[in-house]
């Protein structure tokens, strides 16, 4: 897993404007629900890269990461389950938060869980949007990867950047465990990678010359005599977010 984190003293903030960061989000949570259409009850039931985790548990975690979202309340009962639940277990709260929207939509059908899914984009972009200024300027304490890296973010880096690359790493994570291509597009994914670049950057503060292959992919360097490193844009983030190892400057914590 990757090793290298932030200064605890920088505040992680968004780097898009509202308009671009609400787009992103509406059209992830479209793809997130198109990928859903059609499974299998075999597909449904495939392994993820999430440790215990099938398909179908991952779509009931990112229903409720969008509810979550979507509604105030709603991400305030969510919270607040989740720190109970992590006092009793000692476990880092965001796997409690995790575990709970699973749960919470275990109960559902195939067909309803979908429909629930498809649903709550809309509603999910509208929420993230109305949140205010002051708000979204607010400072929130992130546990990590490990659940004891601490780092701070703005509460806009969750609600207009987090939020976004959570459903879309978990359509990559989809597409992997089922063997098949994930939809990309330069004008989508293009734009979400190149923030991911923007942030490990900034977080290892090293120089770099990185190209990134596929349609989400592209160029990027800074400084002279740094890391040369080339890969797929998918895979790239993937170890990142910790999902592969990665070495050097490939070490970098980037969260999803």
């Amino acid at each position: 897993m990757p090793t290298q984190l932030a200064d605890r003293t920088t505040i992680h903030d968004t780097r898009f404007d509202r308009e671009t960061a609400m787009a992103l989000a509406a059209e992830e949570y479209s793809r997130f629900a198109g990928v859903l259409v059609g499974l299998t009850n075999q597909d449904w039931q495939a392994p993820t890269s999430c440790t215990g985790w099938t398909v179908r548990d991952m779509a009931g975690h990112t229903l409720g990461m969008a509810e979550l979202g979507a509604s105030l309340p709603e991400m305030a009962r969510q919270l607040a389950r989740a720190a109970r639940a992590s006092k009793r277990s000692g476990r880092p709260q965001i796997d409690e938060l995790t575990a709970h929207q699973v749960r919470k939509h275990e109960h559902l059908s195939v067909a309803d869980l979908v429909a629930a899914v498809q649903r709550i984009g809309p509603k999910a972009v509208a929420g993230r949007r109305r949140r205010p200024g002051l708000m979204r300027a607010l400072t929130v304490t992130d546990s990590g990867p490990d659940g004891a890296s601490l780092e701070r973010w703005r509460l806009g880096f969750l609600t207009d950047t987090i939020l976004t690359r959570d459903p879309w790493m978990h359509r990559s994570d989809i597409a992997h465990a089922l063997g098949r291509p994930m939809e990309l597009t330069e004008t989508h994914d293009g734009v979400i990678v190149a923030d991911v670049v923007a942030e490990w950057a900034l977080r290892h503060g090293q120089p770099y010359d990185l190209t990134l292959t596929g349609p989400a992919g592209g160029h990027w360097s800074s400084g002279a005599a740094g890391e040369s490193i080339s890969l797929d844009a998918q895979e790239f983030c993937r170890i990142l977010s910790g999902r592969g190892s990665g070495t050097g400057l490939m070490a970098t914590f980037v969260p999803f």
